[in-house]
């Protein structure tokens, strides 16, 4: 099995895990000159119950137990990283991201034609992840592929964790706490299910399949090999409304890379005060669900919900959003 190392599930069905024996080249040096594009939101901070008020999650997850927790004041970006943003950070630097380096990353099966692009394998446990040649951000279809339209203003995705550390340091900026990014997600809202309350209709009263599913799967999940080619799966990174803190799709469209390091167990022993994760951790997290989440197989859409997997991991449907200090 080429770049997948084997995970149990439920986790694959977000994004396959890399396989961290993997030598690559070297990405080359990374320095601060860069600027970040991506327009800013100041937070005030504040308490707020972080984790799974319902205990609905995946036990593996670690959403449990709720547990208060105080932020500190910092700005977030207002959506994710595009593809042009990264395209500039690229362009200035020369950095080459773990799926360049490696020269495959991982598909969603239904968005590839395999008579046009080179798989290479099949993650072991979720099948519907397939290695593809010369995917990457540029290619996030594999290469020569064109997905139906322009994909500068869709976020970025294909980027590993340390893609985003590389852009963080690019920008001076950084990947938020897993607990600042639950918190800008709950957009001052107190233990509700997502963003904007805590059923699928929306506050106005619009239902959220007409809204919100715009960013999650809509139909039967997996979906077979092939059925989708030639349609983007995200959305532009402004295509919907903002939370209550003017964050948008801080829920589906682009997994997000958060600075901790994953444990089970960590809400059990997590500080108050502006944790910051584990001190050890073999997995990153990862906030927000994506486009592939879906009501019948994975609720990760949810604001509590969490993901992990290693930071060398690349895939179609993982981007990130940057923080800086108030």
């Amino acid at each position: 099995m080429t770049g997948f190392a084997d995970r149990t599930p439920p986790a694959p069905c977000c994004s396959p895990a890399a396989d961290t024996a993997r030598t690559l080249p070297e990405a080359g040096p990374v320095t601060t000159t860069g600027i970040h594009r991506v327009t800013q939101r100041p937070l005030a901070g504040g308490r707020f119950a972080m984790g799974d008020a319902f205990a609905e999650g995946v036990a593996t997850d670690g959403e449990t137990p709720c547990h208060t927790v105080a932020v500190a004041a910092f700005a977030m970006d207002e959506t994710a990283v595009r593809t042009a943003d990264f395209a500039a950070f690229v362009d200035d630097t020369g950095y080459r991201t773990t799926a360049e380096r490696a020269g495959s990353s991982a598909v969603f099966h239904a968005l590839v034609d395999a008579a046009s692009v080179d798989v290479l394998g099949v993650a072991p446990t979720a099948p519907w992840w397939w290695e593809v040649r010369g995917a990457d951000w540029r290619h996030p279809f594999g290469p020569g592929i064109t997905p139906g339209g322009d994909l500068a203003d869709h976020p970025v995705v294909h980027v590993s964790h340390h893609d985003a550390l590389a852009y963080c340091r690019w920008a001076s900026r950084a990947l938020p706490t897993e607990a600042q990014w639950e918190y800008a997600a709950r957009g001052g809202l107190e233990g509700t299910r997502f963003g904007w309350g805590d059923d699928r209709t929306t506050p106005s009263g619009t239902e959220l399949c007409h809204v919100y599913d715009a960013a999650v799967w809509d139909s039967p999940f997996p979906a077979r090999p092939g059925s989708r080619v030639g349609a983007p799966p995200t959305l532009t990174v402004d295509a919907l409304p903002p939370n209550g803190f003017g964050l948008r799709q801080m829920s589906g469209n682009v997994w997000e890379w958060c600075a901790d390091r994953f444990d089970p167990r960590w809400y059990r022993r997590s500080p108050t005060a502006d944790p910051t994760g584990p001190d050890r951790g073999a997995t990153r997290v990862l906030r927000g669900g994506s486009h592939l989440c879906d009501d019948s197989y994975c609720r990760r859409y949810r604001v509590a919900a969490r993901s992990h997997t290693t930071p060398a991991s690349s895939a179609g449907n993982i981007g990130f959003r940057t923080v800086s200090p108030c």
